[in-house]
């Protein structure tokens, strides 16, 4: 099921223009590319399977290239609606029928929250059609099956459960309505702690982050740069189609002998780089 369910998203993605890498025993599936807009996707059978470690780790790898970190299925234990999103561990996750309308740009509005489905009110909107359309806020309220008060929330803001949601729409129309933007950056909880390696990052004037699950064991920013940083004896052949499709560059870091066909360096050698300039620089002498 997940591999038909890969095939048809990857399917989608190239008809919509996207260039597509599909990976395997990764905390995401597929990366996809289309211009500037880049998004990680992790697919399903049921979205409750995912771990808050995977969720994290999408997040994190995320804000780093600037991508959309999205969790595609289903169901979640029962069905997923269509143009609803739901989220797991602060992923937005969805089916793949909302997530095509979302690449037409067709953005749902409706959340899967504690409380039920409830949307979003643009709460300005709200009240310029009010006014717009001579409404009082008794009417709309009788309308509505809510006390004034609760409209002067809705006015503010507030969240509308789906059923009032409805009549809401109903008189006028989705422009009242704020959309939910499922291509957003992924926010990682802050990372504690880190490596010697991920420290000297930080020394050269780098962000720099550990990762796991993922074919990269270090991603490093600093301004446009962004490095992918493999520690091992092996290198993931996987890893430099990956660079070049999100204009990183990738480095590897052994233990013992490095080849010299890759940017390749002994930890040693790593340290004692004085300069992130020093570094880019010894990079782009492999592109």
């Amino acid at each position: 099921m997940k591999k038909g369910l890969l095939e048809e998203i990857g399917i989608m993605l190239l008809r919509e223009g996207f260039t597509v890498k599909t990976l395997t025993r990764t905390c995401f599936d597929v990366v996809a590319r289309r211009g500037s807009q880049i998004i990680l996707i992790k697919v399903l059978e049921d979205a409750n399977s995912i771990t808050e470690e995977y969720a994290e780790q999408m997040k994190r790898i995320s804000s780093y290239i600037s991508a959309s970190p999205v969790v595609l299925a289903e169901k979640a234990g029962n069905k997923l609606e269509d143009n609803v999103v739901y989220s797991r561990f602060g992923v937005f996750t969805l089916n793949k029928s909302t997530f095509q309308n979302c690449l037409a740009n067709k953005m749902p509005f409706v959340m899967s929250t504690k409380a039920g489905l409830t949307a979003a009110v643009a709460g300005e909107k709200l009240k310029e059609k009010i006014e717009e359309q001579g409404y009082s806020l008794g009417a709309i309220s009788r309308r509505i099956g809510v006390s004034k008060r609760m409209v002067m929330r809705y006015e503010e803001g507030s969240d509308i459960s789906v059923n009032k949601a409805r009549v809401l729409h109903n008189i006028f129309g989705p422009v009242v309505f704020r959309k939910i933007d499922i291509f957003s950056e992924g926010k990682p909880e802050p990372q504690k702690s880190g490596s010697s390696i991920v420290k000297k990052y930080g020394t050269l004037g780098f962000e720099a982050a550990e990762t796991k699950k993922a074919p990269f064991d270090i991603v490093a920013k600093k301004e446009r740069e962004i490095i992918f940083t493999e520690i091992g004896d092996k290198a993931n052949p996987h890893l430099q189609p990956l660079t070049q499709m999100i204009n990183a560059d990738n480095l590897v870091i052994f233990k013992k002998k490095k080849p010299k066909h890759l940017p390749a360096l002994t930890k040693k050698e790593f340290m004692e780089f004085e300069s992130a300039n020093e570094l880019i620089k010894f990079l782009k002498e492999f592109e």
